[in-house]
């Protein structure tokens, strides 16, 4: 659910001064291009993994494409990630989207990445993002082998007008077989974060959203989650990042909401099945930020997915 941070007031300038001294160390290296000197925007996020072919068989006439359409439209977002996407599903929602309005540039506002080509029909199955904004380049980086015929990357395009913004999507593999003598899933979480950082060093801004199947408290997330976030729910954290639900006092402090099944109550912290989520990098984030679930909508002759959708606002330095 939407949460407030409060920030503590900086009352004097030596505070300010120890403040600043704290965050450059708590956040990595300094930045070539210091936080004080960006503009900063705010951006919408939306993601949602839609089982595409193991729900929907790689329909695009049974109500999903209308369903999530309606909903990115509704939430107003800038960015929008997808998982488990077939190819033609991919095309249908561009379709709709150009029809709308909805982007800016209709066309040059999404793009694909292809994870296995043996379902959807002979189709490609895949994760992708959208963008309300042109998009440039996009880079599909490369994700260590999960044994699997999977080919796991990490999709990403920066913004034409803004390239020092990058939007990314990932779905990190289930397996746990052991390689090299690390998990697969782990293997694969470890060499995203890699990337996200090489980003970061080149003085990008990037927000990630997808499925990490992973939930915030398990060890393998500790690389990614913050060092300054420590909640009974999620703690040992030795990263960089913050996800924008992560601030959410209404359900579990640290954790979040879940967006696999029916999730937990409100006024509850019982952390259970939260796989999706959406990171940015602490130092990049200017003021409050949020995240909620949403209902799983039941207008695909039943449910749309297994996953909730997961929106997300957040202000970041570009």
């Amino acid at each position: 659910m939407r949460s407030t941070r409060y920030l503590a007031a900086v009352c004097t300038a030596v505070v300010a001064v120890v403040a600043t001294l704290i965050l450059a160390v708590s956040t990595g290296e300094a930045d070539a291009d210091p936080i004080e000197t960006r503009s900063e925007q705010t951006y919408n996020v939306w993601l949602q993994n839609i089982a595409g072919w193991k729900m929907h068989r790689a329909s695009t006439t049974n109500g999903l494409v209308a369903a999530v359409t309606a909903s990115i439209r509704n939430r107003d977002a800038d960015f929008v990630a997808f998982n488990e996407m077939c190819r033609q599903q991919y095309n249908a929602i561009i379709g709709e989207l150009r029809a709308a309005g909805w982007p800016q540039d209709s066309t040059n506002f999404a793009r694909f990445g292809a994870v296995r080509s043996d379902v959807c029909d002979g189709q490609d199955f895949g994760n992708a993002i959208f963008s309300r904004d042109p998009l440039g380049n996009a880079e599909r980086l490369p994700l260590p082998d999960d044994g699997s015929v999977a080919d796991h990357t990490v999709l990403c395009a920066p913004l034409q007008v803004q390239p020092t913004v990058r939007f990314c999507t990932t779905h990190i593999t289930t397996s746990n077989e052991v390689i090299d003598g690390v998990k697969a899933n782990q293997r694969q979480l470890d060499a995203a974060n890699v990337h996200m950082e090489d980003y970061h060093r080149a003085g990008e801004t990037v927000i990630i959203a997808g499925d990490f199947n992973a939930q915030p408290n398990y060890g393998r997330m500790n690389g990614w989650y913050s060092a300054n976030l420590d909640t009974p729910n999620n703690s040992d954290n030795t990263g960089y990042y913050r996800e924008l639900d992560d601030d959410d006092e209404q359900h579990c402090l640290g954790y979040g909401e879940p967006t696999v099944g029916v999730g937990d109550p409100p006024g509850q912290c019982v952390p259970e099945k939260k796989i999706d989520m959406i990171f940015v990098r602490e130092n990049r984030i200017v003021g409050d930020y949020w995240a909620d679930a949403l209902a799983i909508s039941q207008n695909c002759g039943g449910p749309c997915s297994d996953h909730k959708i997961l929106i997300g606002q957040v202000t970041v330095a570009v």
